[in-house]
């Protein structure tokens, strides 16, 4: 009804205002009114369309109930689930890049740490995930509503998994402001962007290496400073952005350029499964799930509990963890040795170490733990020339070997 009177409206307009319309400079006189009229009317079906509200919640809803294949059933990819599992103990750590083979489960088992996760406090109907205590962790409206010691309502939600397509904008990204808005009512009109709804939780970027790099570039630098700003038309707005972000991508569509690789706190490499066994496990596992998801996920429900505990306490144990002097000298020397710019190896490792020594249940990282995690930190950071392959890891275990003084040992057990 409302598109038959628009359509109605635009016939009369197009009556009256067809002599001016073909007056303009902008538009040629070989155009028919009725074209011009056809557009019209697409444009303002495509505008009705766009603005209706979506009908119900019930979607999102079944989206959110429905089963995620659990973690703990993943066969294989032990580095991959070791790295994701580190950076959720520290979401320092400055994320994951996954690069493998297709089909080798890198989004499922993404997917599944995100749904192992305990769930998190945060302020009701906030759009920033906002924590009730961390202040570094709220949003502008909430930090003002605490400096006035106004009363928050706080609700218990899953940590929040973010999927970032590979057509999405800066503005989605980021967020917008309504310039129309504050220069009417004089009021920071912001929509939230993709950043806002992963605060606290994990973004997730499919084809990372398929993605415009300055894209990369604003994910990389929101996940490393913890914050995000939207400056338009004189107009700023700040908001947390502390999440982990995790990539994942097939070689064989192309590499990440260095400069944005090394931005990745760590890389794991996903190989397809050559055991026949193993082989033979994984297709029987994906057949139970698909034929009675929850039932699967019962069965190893107890498995993946044990699990998340074992992450709650690393998490709380981790601000206590030591690392020895002597071993942090020596990690420097591995990374000068394999000639790694700047300085990011080195804190990567070192905060590695000591979230491995955490979800071991230890306070003191040992040599074992470096080794563990060195490979994981460092082996996409020694390729400079972007034709260059990413190293498998063994020019970083030799000199780890050579500098910690392992080589008599290995000789001796071999």
């Amino acid at each position: 009804m409302i598109y038959s009177l628009f359509l109605l409206l635009g016939l009369e307009l197009c009556s009256c205002f067809t002599p001016l319309v073909f007056q303009s400079p902008l538009v040629p006189r070989s155009i028919p009114p009725l074209r011009l009229l056809r557009h019209a009317s697409r444009f303002l079906h495509a505008t009705a369309v766009a603005e209706s509200p979506p009908p119900t919640n019930v979607v999102a809803e079944e989206k959110a109930q429905r089963p995620v294949y659990p973690f703990v059933a993943i066969v294989g990819q032990e580095e991959m689930k070791l790295a994701l599992i580190l950076n959720v103990i520290d979401p320092k750590l400055g994320g994951l890049m996954c690069m493998g083979d297709r089909g080798t489960g890198k989004t499922t088992t993404i997917r599944a740490i995100a749904d192992l996760l305990p769930q998190i406090d945060v302020v009701a109907t906030d759009p920033f995930n906002s924590s009730p205590s961390d202040p570094d962790l709220m949003g502008p409206e909430v930090r003002d509503r605490v400096e006035h010691e106004e009363s928050l309502k706080v609700t218990k939600v899953k940590v929040p998994m973010v999927d970032l397509p590979l057509g999405a904008t800066e503005d989605r990204v980021c967020g917008t402001i309504d310039i129309e808005k504050a220069l009417t009512e004089g009021v920071k009109a912001f929509e939230p962007g993709l950043l806002a709804k992963a605060n606290r939780g994990l973004l997730y970027v499919d084809e990372v290496n398929l993605l415009d790099d300055h894209l990369v570039d604003v994910l990389l630098d929101s996940a490393a400073s913890g914050w995000n700003t939207v400056e338009r038309e004189g107009i700023s707005v700040r908001h947390p952005a502390r999440f982990v972000l995790i990539g994942s991508g097939n070689p064989e569509e192309g590499e990440l350029r260095p400069q944005l690789l090394d931005r990745f706190g760590m890389m794991a490499e996903i190989h397809t499964e050559r055991d026949p066994e193993r082989r033979v496990q994984i297709v029987e596992f994906r057949t139970a799930f698909d034929t009675s998801p929850k039932e699967f996920v019962k069965q190893h429900s107890a498995e993946s509990n044990n699990l998340r505990e074992r992450i709650i306490r690393a998490q709380a144990l981790l601000p206590t963890v030591k690392m020895d002097h002597d071993m942090r000298v020596r990690v420097s020397q591995v990374c000068s040795t394999l000639n790694v710019d700047g300085l990011r190896g080195d804190i990567v490792t070192n905060r590695a170490a000591r979230a491995y020594a955490a979800y071991q249940g230890r306070d003191e990282v040992t040599v074992d733990d470096i080794g563990r995690v060195i490979t994981l930190a460092l082996k996409h950071r020694l390729r400079k020339d972007p034709l260059q392959q990413v190293e498998s890891g063994d020019k970083v275990m030799k000199v780890f070997r050579e500098v910690f003084e392992l080589e008599e040992q290995d000789e001796d057990e071999d």
